[in-house]
């Protein structure tokens, strides 16, 4: 089990939330490595939209 800042799982679920509008319970259905994979790719995605990747 990972343990990190609550800070840090608020940002995640914020992120998550913010571009895809899931809503909060199926965020945090996600593990901390699946949250990561999508956090991940919605940044390659803002890049390639922002024209810098």
């Amino acid at each position: 089990m990972t343990v990190y800042a609550s800070e840090d799982l608020y940002a995640e679920i914020a992120y998550i939330a913010y571009h895809f509008h899931w809503p909060l319970s199926e965020i945090l259905d996600l593990d901390h490595g699946e949250r990561g994979r999508y956090i991940r790719q919605i940044r390659s995605i803002n890049h390639h939209v922002a024209g810098r990747g």
